[in-house]
C-alpha cells in the first residue's frame, strides 16, 4: 500500500469512528486533528515517482548518505534564517516541516500576504534556492469560521499565494505543489479566537529528491 493510500485509509477510519460516537466531522477533527494533520501532510511529498523524476532531471537527485547530510544542512540554515520569527521548523525523518502561523502570514478571511511576512519568506525562499534537491509542498489551512467549501477555497488561495511568491523569488516551479486543506486539520480548538488564529496557517513540507 503506498503512502497516499495509507493517508486516505487513516482519514476514512477516523471518520468511521466518529460516526460510531455520534461526533460531527468538525468535532472529530478538533478532537484528533493534530495526528491526522501530520499523517496527511506526510503523504503529499515523496510518493510521486513522476514528480520526483521531473525534479531530479531539473535540479539533480540525492543518493545514499548524502540525503541525511543535505537535509541536516538545510535544516540548520532554515532555523538560522527564521530565528526570531514565529515560523516553526520541525524535522520529521528526512523531511523538514515549516509551520507559518497567521501572525506572520494572512489576516482573517484573506489570502493576501502580510507585508511583515515578506522578509521571513524571502529567507525561506533563499534557502530553498540554495538547496534545490528537495520537493516543496505548500499546504494552506483555515479556521472553522464560515462554510466548509469557502474555507477550502480560502486555504487553496493561501497556499497558491505562498507558492507563487516562492517562484517569484527564484524557486523552480517544477519543485512546488500547492494544496488546500480547508478547516479539516486543526491543530488547536476552533472554540476560541486564539485557537482559530492558530489554525489559520500555512505549512511547507520539504522532501529530498532521491535516486531510488
Amino acid at each position: 500500500m503506498n503512502k497516499m493510500m495509507i493517508g486516505v485509509a487513516a482519514g476514512a477510519m477516523m471518520l468511521t469512528a466518529c460516526e460510531g460516537t455520534g461526533l460531527s466531522q468538525r468535532q472529530a477533527y478538533g478532537a484528533g486533528g493534530g495526528a491526522l494533520a501530520g499523517a496527511a501532510l506526510g503523504t503529499l511529498a515523496g510518493g510521486n515517482d513522476t514528480r520526483n523524476a521531473a525534479i531530479g532531471a531539473a535540479v539533480g537527485a540525492l543518493a545514499g548518505a548524502a540525503v541525511g547530510t543535505y537535509m541536516d544542512r538545510q535544516e540548520r540554515e532554515l532555523r538560522a534564517r527564521t530565528a526570531g520569527t514565529d515560523i516553526q521548523v520541525e524535522r520529521q525523518g528526512d523531511q523538514i516541516a515549516l509551520t507559518m502561523p497567521s501572525s506572520v502570514t494572512f489576516s482573517v478571511d484573506s489570502a493576501t500576504l502580510k507585508p511583515e511576512f515578506y522578509g521571513p519568506l524571502n529567507d525561506v525562499a533563499a534557502t530553498l534556492v540554495d538547496y534545490p534537491s528537495t520537493s516543496v509542498d505548500v499546504v494552506g489551512h483555515a479556521s472553522s469560521d464560515g462554510p466548509d467549501d469557502y474555507n477550502m477555497q480560502l486555504s487553496e488561495r493561501r497556499a497558491n499565494s505562498v507558492s507563487n511568491y516562492l517562484v517569484n523569488r527564484g524557486v523552480q516551479p517544477v519543485r512546488i505543489r500547492a494544496y488546500g486543506m480547508g478547516e479539516t486539520q486543526p491543530i488547536a480548538s476552533n472554540d476560541t479566537a486564539a485557537g482559530r488564529a492558530t489554525n489559520r496557517r500555512v505549512e511547507i513540507l520539504l522532501t529530498p529528491v532521491t535516486t531510488s
